[in-house]
């Protein structure tokens, strides 16, 4: 079979080589899934560089997110041969390979009426935004979520969710195109943090109040200035850093605002709490038969072209998910 390897520690472009390896048994307690379809994730290219957490050795096959069809099951398992499904292959036989062999608490069904592009985008993104919106941020109808980088990956699955949730929603993105895109996905309003001052904006559509929970997986100066525009015992939820800086609060601000920043680390929640995340998977899967979610797919790649996918990934020319055909 083929599957892309990290053979060393560089760019995407240079660090990774699609081979022919061998086909993986699969194991006891395990799940062989012929892979359709993998999503690409910004961690994807910190791994290429040895820049992330988990630092697997060489070589290595990334990719976090697949879909496929379950080719085979050991005894007592709870899915069958044939049967779509979703999963998150573990480090160093990551999803970028034509079949994987998963841990079947990593696998999880999908209706029939989810595509395998969608089903390879919904895991991690909206996993991630349910956690942080209902579990740390107590989300309330008719509250108010300020959520940044709408556009981008977990940014939109927080937008559909939030309204979802009944919450009036303001989104930032940056250039009139990303604007649109977040005003498609339900944002009540949509400001371009390029042009306009967010700050200035959140207060006028609140009355002066703020935003009851601000969504930031940006950082550095975004999370410096949402702090200016949290209502009283609002929520600042830290979800990344993609901004590069991480920044630095000071304690005085939040006491006298009374305003909790909220940190969402939701792989370290998973791990402890695989019922619950088994939990919200139900819930995003009645969500998405219901309309009320679908997720934000920028293009379709072919499995030759993830070096190329994962660079315009990089240089954030992208909105929503990347996805591969395998």
């Amino acid at each position: 079979m083929q599957a892309w390897l990290v053979k060393e520690l560089a760019d995407p472009e240079q660090a990774l080589s699609l081979e022919e390896v061998n086909k993986p048994e699969n194991n006891e307690g395990h799940i062989l899934i012929r892979t359709k379809a993998a999503s690409l994730n910004f961690f994807d290219i910190l791994l290429c560089q040895g820049k992330y957490q988990e630092k697997p050795p060489l070589p290595f096959t990334p990719g976090a997110e697949i879909a496929g069809i379950v080719e085979a099951v050991g005894d007592g398992s709870n899915y069958q041969v044939g049967q779509k499904v979703l999963a998150r292959p573990a480090l160093p036989s990551g999803g970028l390979a034509e079949w994987v062999s998963v841990s079947e608490n990593e696998v999880f069904s999908v209706p029939d009426s989810m595509s395998f592009h969608e089903a390879a985008a919904m895991y991690i993104t909206y996993q991630t935004a349910y956690y942080a919106l209902h579990h740390r941020g107590n989300v309330k109808r008719d509250e108010v979520i300020l959520i940044h980088a709408g556009s981008g990956g977990v940014g939109s699955a927080a937008i559909q969710l939030g309204k979802a949730a009944g919450a009036r929603v303001i989104a930032t993105a940056g250039g009139p195109d990303k604007v649109q895109l977040c005003k498609d996905l339900g944002a009540d309003v949509a400001i371009d943090y390029l042009a306009d001052d967010f700050v200035d904006i959140v207060k006028q559509e609140t009355n002066g109040k703020g935003a009851d929970i601000i969504y930031d997986p940006v950082g550095s100066d975004t999370f410096d200035r949402s702090r200016k525009c949290t209502a009283f015992a609002g929520r600042l939820l830290v979800i990344g850093f993609a901004g590069g800086r991480i920044p630095e609060a000071p304690v005085n601000h939040a006491l006298v605002k009374n305003y909790s920043i909220v940190g969402v680390h939701w792989g370290y929640f998973a791990r402890l709490y695989e019922q619950e995340m088994v939990n919200i998977h139900d819930t995003l899967c009645s969500f998405y038969e219901e309309g009320k979610i679908k997720p934000l797919i920028y293009k379709n790649f072919s499995f030759e072209e993830v070096p190329h996918a994962l660079n315009l990934l990089g240089d954030r020319k992208t909105y929503g998910k990347l996805v591969v055909d395998v």
